[in-house]
């Protein structure tokens, strides 16, 4: 995933140029594209997920949900000042100076983590609100008939008047819900794709979970991972992972919108199935508020309520395929 939105030609890139081979100038025709990570976009990942295991781990993240609605400051600035919300930013403006597959990969780490607050509305904020993209400032902003973080944010983008309480599934994600819906910002497919990328990571994270408790839980004298059923639902769950991985890295190289809205429908399906999958392999412990299952489910859940959930998705694809 090395590609920054333009072919060999400096042409604009598409899912069908992806496809065909045009990316990186090969003939027509010729399928041989290599779609890989290259080792800096590794180490950017690798990097992320440091930061956010030392900074988020499972203590911090537990004291979260014991402490709904308030958001870590010093987290925040420690996120800006590793480049997080910068990331996209030219270095001559104070970025990393890095692309949107860039922030995928560290969006997908944050889903992974769980990490809360405003990230996509601060992250697209970068460069043009004061003081988001080091951190120093929390933005929100108004998607729809919601908005996430209001009361946190020292910064709201969009018309929120009248805008009141409403109680959240997920105990991570304050929301208060907006009188009139209101029109999506020009910003609204990138905010779908670094969505999709957060469905992605929680995705990953369940999948894991899942796995982790099927060998070491055990049955009739036996872990329970050796049942066809468990083995079943282990294999679907990472079936639709590395789907959804497909078609968030292609959509953050082609920037299409119609790539956008299939990855965003894919990583939805991901996050909230492979969830629901991971809490039947827990069995009844997974339903407990000791363990973290219920609160992948409960984010994915609310996550797939942003930019209208999926109909807007599914009404770009089909208007798409009409023309």
């Amino acid at each position: 995933m090395v590609g920054r939105g333009r072919a060999a030609d400096g042409a604009p890139i598409r899912s069908d140029d992806v496809m065909a081979g045009r990316v990186l100038g090969l003939p027509e025709g010729e399928m041989s594209v290599r779609f890989q990570l290259s080792e800096d976009q590794r180490a950017l990942r690798a990097g992320v997920r440091e930061l956010l295991e030392r900074r988020f781990g499972r203590e911090a993240l537990r004291a979260a949900v014991d402490a709904p609605g308030r958001l870590d400051r010093e987290l925040w600035r420690a996120l800006g000042d590793a480049g997080f919300f910068a990331l996209r930013l030219p270095e001559a403006d104070g970025g990393v100076g890095l692309g949107l597959p860039e922030a995928v990969l560290a969006f997908e780490e944050a889903g992974r983590a769980l990490l809360p607050g405003p990230l996509v509305a601060t992250h697209l904020a970068a460069g043009t609100v004061p003081g988001a993209a080091t951190g120093e400032t929390v933005v929100a902003a108004a998607d729809g008939e919601l908005v996430e973080w209001l009361e946190a944010a020292d910064v709201v983008l969009g018309d929120t008047g009248g805008a009141v309480p409403l109680r959240s599934l997920d105990p991570l994600t304050p929301l208060h819900r907006i009188p009139a819906a209101r029109d999506a910002s020009a910003a609204a497919p990138l905010a779908g794709l670094l969505t999709a990328a957060e469905q992605l990571g929680t995705a990953v994270r369940v999948g894991e979970l899942a796995v982790q408790h099927s060998r070491t839980r055990e049955q009739f004298g036996q872990p329970i991972g050796a049942f066809q059923a468990v083995k079943h639902l282990c294999a679907d769950l990472l079936v639709r992972t590395e789907t959804a991985r497909v078609a968030v890295y292609a959509a953050a190289v082609t920037a299409d919108p119609a790539d956008i809205a299939a990855a965003r429908l894919l990583a939805d399906e991901a996050a909230v199935r492979g969830a629901r999958d991971c809490l039947q392999v827990h069995g009844g412990m997974g339903f407990t508020w000791e363990a973290d299952v219920h609160l992948h489910l409960k984010r994915a859940w609310v996550r797939a309520r942003r930019g209208g959930g999926s109909t807007e998705s599914e009404e770009l694809l089909a208007a798409r395929l009409a023309v």
